[in-house]
């Protein structure tokens, strides 16, 4: 089965760099967008294909950039953080913030759904704090914090009852919030990105030494490394993933281009670039975010770059 490698389209409109991106769950019909230009947008991919107009939505609530994005299994809803230092819980179908929650005293880096029916937004901000709000209650003060991290958390990820964060510390760190207990983990560097698979088995961890690492979470145990010359993850903030039913590492350099890795063998498979133009700044090479369409019947995925584009990757048809 091949990797998809076409780009099909690019999702213009966003004036700034694009720092978060999601598909709609089930059939993935959309993609929503975060950026420096501090709106959020809803995007119908199969549209940009054909030429027609692919903007859905525009949200502009926030008055600082927009760092990162969730959004419910029911497609209802979704959650929004950045440089606001607030959580902020949209209604997707009529436009509107649901409400806003306060707390973090600095940025706000990543945010999450959990719970039943996701009736819990877990966020991680720039002052070391992961908090768990209740979207059921009237009360703006956050369900539960979590002090541990010694810097900022950039990346959280739930599994029932399980809370994962990745921090600057270096640490990634999982809270069984049903036995009250947290195992931590020690990273070689600062940790951007984690990705827990199917199974919840292991977890896919992105650090700032240019080197992703997949990891058991039972033990702590690294299972297998990605690096490549001429793949660089530094100085910024990037998000990797899983792809191709979980068989393949997905991940962005912060020259420009993306690369792909067989998951057992550790092999790169696949390179391709981001931007269309070549000569422009530095800043605007960094693809900060990859994500992979969660409908198994289409082979696609999105990358979103400091130009300020989405690419959406797919399959060559053949005629």
């Amino acid at each position: 089965m091949s990797f998809p490698t076409t780009r099909v389209a690019t999702l213009l409109g966003h004036g700034g760099a694009v720092n978060a991106l999601a598909y709609s769950k089930g059939s993935a019909d959309y993609i929503l967008t975060g950026s420096n230009d501090r709106t959020i947008r809803i995007f119908n991919p199969r549209a940009a294909a054909e030429g027609r107009d692919e903007l859905v939505q525009t949200y502009k609530e926030h008055g600082y950039e927009v760092l990162d994005l969730a959004i419910a299994e029911a497609n209802d809803r979704f959650v929004s953080v950045g440089g606001d230092k607030d959580v902020f819980h949209w209604d997707v179908y009529n436009a509107r913030l649901i409400k806003k929650y306060s707390g973090h005293a600095r940025r706000v880096m990543c945010c999450a759904f959990g719970g039943d029916d996701d009736s819990v937004i877990i966020s991680g901000g720039f002052d070391g704090f992961v908090k768990l709000w209740d979207t059921k209650s009237n009360s703006h003060v956050a369900l539960m914090t979590f002090k541990d991290a010694k810097d900022a958390v950039s990346s959280v990820e739930v599994s029932g009852h399980q809370v994962t964060s990745g921090s600057h510390d270096g640490r990634i760190r999982c809270y069984d919030i049903r036995n009250g207990k947290i195992v931590v983990d020690v990273m070689p560097a600062s940790v951007t990105s984690i990705t827990p698979s199917k199974d919840n088995e292991s977890i896919l961890v992105g650090t700032l030494d240019s080197t992703l690492r997949l990891i058991d979470k039972s033990n702590g145990c690294l299972l297998q490394t990605y690096k490549a010359p001429g793949f660089l993850n530094a100085t910024y903030r990037s998000r990797s993933t899983l792809a191709m039913n979980g068989s393949m590492v997905l991940a962005a350099s912060e020259d420009g281009t993306v690369f792909a890795w067989d998951l057992v063998s550790g092999e790169v498979k696949v390179k391709v670039r981001h931007p269309e133009a070549s000569a422009i700044k530095r800043s605007k090479d960094v693809v900060s975010a990859v994500a992979w369409c969660p409908n198994d019947r289409r082979k696609e995925w999105c990358s979103a770059g400091g130009d300020g584009t989405v690419a959406v990757w797919g399959v060559k048809e053949e005629r």
